[in-house]
């Protein structure tokens, strides 16, 4: 399909090629998404696969009337924030000493809540400064690697062609159910598929929050805020890397219209949004730019669907029981594929600005984001007073890429600036 090929109003499909678009977008999203809760509460903390459902439907459409319905962009569950989760889980001392787990994860939304309003004071200064004297901190020698950090041929026709992640989940959980039923196991000797879990839970039920509003809204500490609030900073780098990503791909420049302040807006109150009652932070996914990267439907229409369809699983306890069941060979591979589409996101947002690595300037900015990225594997723990804060690897390569771009001399770079032929895309070249 080429790129003149690509479908930027899906209704044109008709309405049931587009739920299963919508569809697509949702499988997409949801192991990441749903992993970010199983993985917390291996730290300690009950964090509710329902909440998480919710908050990232909620949150994608709240970013989308704030960012005017013109970014393809759907709002999945932090990464970032995991290290943030695992110091908070790990406080022992003052009133963290007698503190239950689920205490602590209301401490540790406090944090986040304010680490989303950070995105707020970033996206006043875009405004009231100008996106071109942001972007000069932000080039895409420091954006591009850190995409990066976080290819395959497709064949076949129509529909086929446009949906391969929701036909590879599907298609492997069939094959994974017939080798389960002929008694395949795990490498343990567990059974391939366990449907316990899913057999005793209720088809419909009410979010955590619902049921127990005072046990899940968030609450404030300067502890846990020093501890979650610094890991904006990288969250906000990986949203701008997106962004820039998103309008690479699809051909329009969204940094402008309809503006990185509404974008950072959008994403900083959707998280605020989901700490304030239990659940993750939010952040643009990549793994749904890897989709429209290969359906090539651009239309906003359909993640805003896959926003809906997340929505309407939330309520379901059993839903969430029997994403818990999927093989972690499944979640893995389409993670392969789709992370490996984001890395080559963040090459082609290089590419297509023209970034001269025979100037060693360059050179040196990139190199440096990319071995913090990749070398700082436990992240950097420093005390301030009573607390830990921890730095991510991610947190790390976006600080120093940030500190290199604006002290090192020779930036060759101008935001908006298209010698390329006039495509929107670029977001200004070198």
């Amino acid at each position: 399909m080429k790129k003149q090929d690509a479908i930027r109003d899906a209704r044109a499909l008709g309405t049931p090629k587009m739920l299963v678009l919508g569809l697509q977008h949702l499988f997409a999203m949801f192991g990441a998404t749903v992993l970010v809760p199983i993985l917390v509460n291996s730290f300690g903390l009950p964090l509710s696969i329902q909440t998480t459902l919710l908050m990232a439907g909620l949150g994608t459409l709240l970013f989308h009337f704030i960012s005017k319905f013109k970014v393809p962009a759907f709002l999945g569950s932090s990464f970032a924030f995991l290290g943030g989760y695992a110091a908070v889980a790990n406080l022992g001392s003052g009133k963290y000493a007698a503190m239950s787990a689920a205490e602590k994860l209301q401490y540790a939304g406090g944090g986040i809540v304010v680490a989303g309003l950070l995105y707020v004071v970033l996206a006043l200064i875009v405004k009231f400064v100008g996106v071109k004297k942001v972007m000069r901190f932000l080039p895409p020698i420091v954006t591009g690697p850190i995409v990066i950090i976080i290819v395959t041929n497709i064949w076949g026709k129509g529909m086929i062609k446009i949906t391969p992640i929701l036909l590879g989940v599907v298609g492997s959980y069939i094959i994974a159910l017939i080798a389960n039923a002929f008694g395949a196991t795990t490498a343990s000797g567990d059974p391939l598929i366990n449907f316990s879990a899913v057999s005793g839970s209720k088809v419909i039920g009410l979010q955590p929050f619902f049921t127990d509003f005072g046990g899940t809204i968030c609450k404030f500490d300067i502890t846990s805020i020093l501890v979650m609030a610094p890991i904006a900073i990288a969250s906000m780098m990986e949203h701008i890397g997106d962004i820039s990503a998103i309008s690479a791909t699809v051909g329009e420049n969204f940094i402008e219209d309809p503006g990185l302040n509404r974008t950072l807006v959008g994403d900083g109150l959707a998280t605020s949004l989901s700490a304030l009652f239990g659940g993750p932070a939010n952040t643009t996914y990549g793994e749904n730019t890897g989709v429209l990267v290969l359906s090539k439907v651009y239309d906003p229409r359909v993640v805003r669907l896959a926003a809906l369809y997340a929505i309407v699983l939330s309520f379901s306890p059993a839903f969430a029981a029997l994403i818990n069941s999927m093989p972690t060979a499944i979640i893995g591979g389409i993670s392969f594929i789709l992370y490996g589409m984001i890395s080559a996101i963040g090459v082609r947002n290089i590419v297509e600005n023209r970034v001269d690595f025979s100037n060693s300037r360059n050179l040196i900015i990139g190199a440096t984001i990319l071995v913090c990225g990749l070398g700082f594997t436990d992240g950097i723990t420093f005390t301030i007073g009573s607390a830990h804060i921890t730095l991510t690897a991610l947190a790390i390569a976006s600080i120093v890429g940030i500190f290199l771009n604006a002290v090192l001399p020779g930036k060759d770079y101008e935001f908006g600036s298209d010698i390329s032929g006039g495509s929107s895309g670029n977001l200004g070249t070198y």
